[in-house]
């Protein structure tokens, strides 16, 4: 079943009204007709089930169907805080952070970054990300579209940081797995949660340094993982960790 994501003004009634690009996607590319179902989710994250009534050049009317009473959102919030990576990485890293659950992507300029971005070209390169992550987010079944902000430097990232309940920093030099799985098992449903990941030259010494005592260093392992990698990993073994946490609270 196809996604669309909408204003919570767009919801007229018992009807949605899809408007923008989204229409002629449904009517050009998907060829779909009136009595085809979609789920339509409103940005501040609710979900509706719907009937397509009315297709025309500028917009597609839905009638709603059912409201969906279960979120499909992580009862945490996570914030990965990625070292801007060289190549069109960064796209490939937005669209799988998306797929498995975070909540925000903040890119951010450290030390060994190769790629330097002007103000111009940070804005240009947000609004391209932002796109992917609403893609990914529709592809997923997201009840919501994960915010890219713009770069900011290492400082800035910290101190944004330190207003979350937990933060993770998967570094190389750590060895053991022990204090890996202490921290992901002290995570609980309800917080949230910051991962700080290295760009493909790893943190700086002084980046490491200014977090110590205020984020716990883990290790994903003996091998040296790759920027976009390590990123997957820490987000695939904290989903794991919250969803399981979660259902057997339920039982």
């Amino acid at each position: 079943m196809y996604q669309f994501f909408v204003e919570p003004s767009q919801i007229q009634g018992n009807r949605i009204v899809i408007t923008g690009s989204d229409v002629n996607h449904i009517k050009n590319v998907l060829r779909m007709k009136p009595g085809e179902k979609i789920r339509v989710c409103t940005r501040n994250g609710q979900n509706y089930f719907c009937s397509i009534s009315d297709i025309t050049e500028s917009f597609v009317r839905a009638d709603i169907l059912e409201k969906e009473a279960e979120s499909t959102e992580l009862p945490c919030r996570i914030y990965l805080f990625q070292g801007l990576p060289k190549n069109d990485k960064m796209e490939l890293i937005i669209q799988k952070a998306v797929e498995l659950g975070v909540y925000e992507i903040i890119p951010v300029a450290m030390k060994n970054c190769v790629v330097k971005l002007d103000a111009k070209k940070a804005a240009a390169k947000t609004a391209r990300w932002q796109g992917i992550a609403e893609s990914a987010a529709k592809q997923s079944k997201r009840s919501l579209i994960p915010k890219v902000s713009e770069p900011v430097s290492y400082k800035e990232a910290v101190a944004y940081a330190m207003k979350l309940d937990q933060k993770l920093v998967p570094y190389e030099n750590e060895r053991g797995m022990a204090a890996t799985r202490e921290a992901v098992e002290a995570v609980r449903p309800g917080e949230s949660i910051g991962i700080f990941i290295g760009p493909e030259g790893g943190f700086a010494p002084e980046e490491i340094e200014a977090v110590k005592g205020e984020m716990k260093l883990i290790s994903l392992g003996s091998r040296i993982l790759r920027t976009e990698t390590a990123g997957f990993t820490t987000l695939a073994i904290l989903m794991y960790h919250i969803e399981t946490s979660c259902l057997e609270k339920s039982n």
